[in-house]
């Protein structure tokens, strides 16, 4: 070792070639006769990043996780793209072309517009800096924001990269990247994979293997133990297991992820989640002893996915993913935290601390605000996301009103069919009816004439009971000439109707007096004779 920096610094090229050669693996270009990727797999638009490229003179390849999923015959869902020219460069090449982040400046080329839009992401080919070659700060992306602006390669006083921007080969590039089978270059024109680190032999053996020395590619970015997770998960299906000199490090490194700031630990939280890979990324947690301690939020999922809503939850996230449908993370925050909203909006409605229970949509306000600041924090509960799990949480007591024009209001709601969706998964747990899923369920998609079928139904069903004859036995000496009611006879009101309680008030003396007799009124009898037996009432 001491040999070799001697070496380094005295630029001898014997030990530097050594060195290359052990670090950034040996090159080898793989024919389509022996990869087998099929070109019909790969995306026409970053085919089209590639040759546009390409055409200006630099080199282009498909790169990543893209590369390993045509491998194994499956069709990416994101394609990244990897090339030597800047992203000055490659930004005046496209008409809708963006350069973002600091940390990694990367470019997104889009195309489409909406919901279909696609974006391909071009990054530049980055040196191999060591840690020993890069600037030092002490604090980090947010203390020392402005001693990070003019510099390219920084790290931490931990060795944690804080800015990487810094272009160098090919060859290098791919020492940079994480694991073997991400690490690979594809070139649609030619059918070449570029593969340095043994990737294809990897992806066949199914092993996934950090490059380099794990414990210091974790300690240069903790967030590679969140990702090495989410490749485990997505591969399980696949047969595929982490190299136990891959795995071993991770429980110790997990406290460097301490230093990382947490709106980046949130969206790796939600890209664990939202992958189509949730149930299995819980499973790999607990696998690896991993089950709590990445982030807080996440410690909650995991803790709840075996109950019965949040699973069904994480299922139906799986399971939309694989169709391709689109998923919303506040959707799936809001059934995972859906128990701490419920039960503070309970204890409100009841009263707390001996007060007055609350209004039903004031309580269920504060037991929001109370789930934000205690789960949530100041990350994401106060933007977007948040603001979309709390219409879906007060849509739901407005489920229950299905008369008058609430139900039209609610169906034009934008998060309708996400509070929707909410409210069916809870039915499906028993927490509601399944009678009111599958009326809203009618209601939102009929016309106007069955929707106010489907009303009239719910006012028929609300109205008033209607009263019932009980006989009760009474003295009576004769029967009533006209069939009517007998003496003893009367109407008794359905149970829980406000009649109720006046025909009883009287049935219990106070203490140490004789009952009292009630007096009957009668309706005035008709002439000719009939009515009820009996004279008529002074």
């Amino acid at each position: 070792m001491i040999k070799t920096f001697i070496d380094k610094l005295l630029g001898k090229s014997a030990g530097a070639g050594a060195s290359a050669k052990s670090r950034f693996g040996k090159r080898q270009e793989v024919p389509a006769s022996v990869h087998g990727i099929d070109p019909a797999l790969v995306d026409e638009r970053a085919k089209n990043v590639v040759t546009t490229l390409q055409g200006a003179g630099y080199e282009a390849y498909v790169v990543g996780g893209a590369v390993r999923d045509l491998l194994l015959g499956l069709r990416p869902k994101d394609f990244d793209v990897a090339t030597n020219a800047t992203p000055e460069q490659v930004k005046s090449l496209f008409r809708r072309a963006f350069i973002i982040g600091r940390r990694f400046r990367i470019v997104h080329v889009v195309y489409g517009r909406g919901r279909e839009h696609e974006v391909i992401e071009v990054s530049t080919f980055r040196a191999y800096m060591d840690n020993a070659a890069a600037e030092q700060v002490k604090g980090n992306e947010r203390t020392s924001k402005g001693e990070l602006a003019g510099m390219t390669h920084a790290v931490d006083s931990t060795g944690r990269v804080l800015r990487d921007n810094v272009w160098g080969p090919q060859e290098e590039d791919a020492a940079r990247r994480d694991f073997t089978v991400n690490a690979m270059y594809y070139d649609p024109a030619s059918q070449v994979v570029v593969d340095y680190h043994n990737g294809i032999k990897d992806a066949k053996k199914l092993v996934l293997r950090m490059i380099g020395d794990p414990i210091t590619r974790y300690r240069e970015d903790p967030v590679r133990i969140i990702r090495a997770i989410r490749f485990s998960a997505k591969l399980a299906a696949l047969g595929f297991e982490i190299e136990p000199k891959t795995a071993a490090p991770l429980i110790a490194s997990s406290k460097l992820l301490a230093d990382v700031p947490q709106s980046r630990l949130f969206d790796e939280m939600l890209k664990l989640l939202q992958t189509g890979h949730a149930v299995a990324t819980i499973a790999q947690l607990r696998k690896l002893g991993l089950a709590t301690g990445i982030y807080p939020l996440l410690d909650v999922v995991v803790e709840r996915a075996d109950q019965p809503f949040v699973k069904a939850a994480l299922v139906d996230t799986d399971r939309r993913v694989g169709e391709g449908k689109p998923v919303a993370p506040s959707f799936l925050l809001a059934c995972v935290l859906w128990a701490d909203v419920r039960d503070g909006w309970a204890q409100r409605l009841e009263g707390r601390h001996g007060q007055r229970g609350q209004p039903a949509f004031p309580a269920l306000q504060d037991a929001i605000d109370d789930v934000f600041n205690t789960r949530i924090g100041d990350v994401s509960g106060r933007g977007k996301l948040g603001g979309d799990m709390r219409e879906i949480w007060m849509m739901q007591p407005r489920f229950d009103k299905r008369v008058g024009s609430t139900p039209y209001s609610l169906v034009e709601q934008a998060r309708f069919r996400a509070a929707f969706d909410f409210m069916r998964l809870r039915a499906d747990v028993g927490e509601v009816s399944d009678a009111i899923a599958e009326w809203w369920q009618e209601f939102s998609t009929a016309d106007d004439l069955r929707r106010q079928d489907l009303l009239d139904q719910v006012r028929e069903e609300q109205k008033a009971p209607v009263r019932t004859r009980v006989r009760t036995r009474a003295p009576q000496a004769h029967a009533p000439a006209d069939g009517g009611l007998a003496g003893g006879d009367r109407l008794l009101p359905e149970r829980g109707t406000d009649d109720d309680q006046a025909d009883t008030q009287d049935a219990v003396p106070p203490d140490g007096e004789a009952p009292r007799k009630r007096r009957r009124r009668r309706k005035p009898r008709p002439a000719g004779g009939g009515g009820e037996g009996g004279a008529a009432a002074d």
